[in-house]
């Protein structure tokens, strides 16, 4: 447990001095990634939920950040304001 503790404090250090920017999104992103993905290890044990269960090892969660902004292009009455509402829930 220690060991990923241990790799937990490093990202983290890393993180913290690694300036935000476009050119730095990716590295951040895989770092927060890692992050997660050590983090649900120490919580769930080293298989993840558990080592049998078909969803072991398979993904991870990383909060949300950050804004979006994205544009619809198509003809009148096509159902873009619909799949836009279905798509972020509001």
């Amino acid at each position: 447990m220690s060991n990923v503790q241990k790799q937990i404090d490093e990202i983290e250090a890393e993180m913290a001095r690694t300036q935000k920017n476009k050119a730095t999104n990716y590295h951040l992103g895989t770092l927060k990634a890692k992050l997660a993905k050590l983090r649900s290890e120490l919580i769930n044990g080293p298989g993840g939920k558990s080592a049998g269960s078909k969803d072991a090892g398979r993904g991870f969660d990383v909060t949300k950040s950050g804004d979006t902004r994205i544009g619809l292009v198509g003809f009148p009455s096509v159902g873009k304001s619909t799949l836009l509402t279905t798509l972020t829930g509001t």
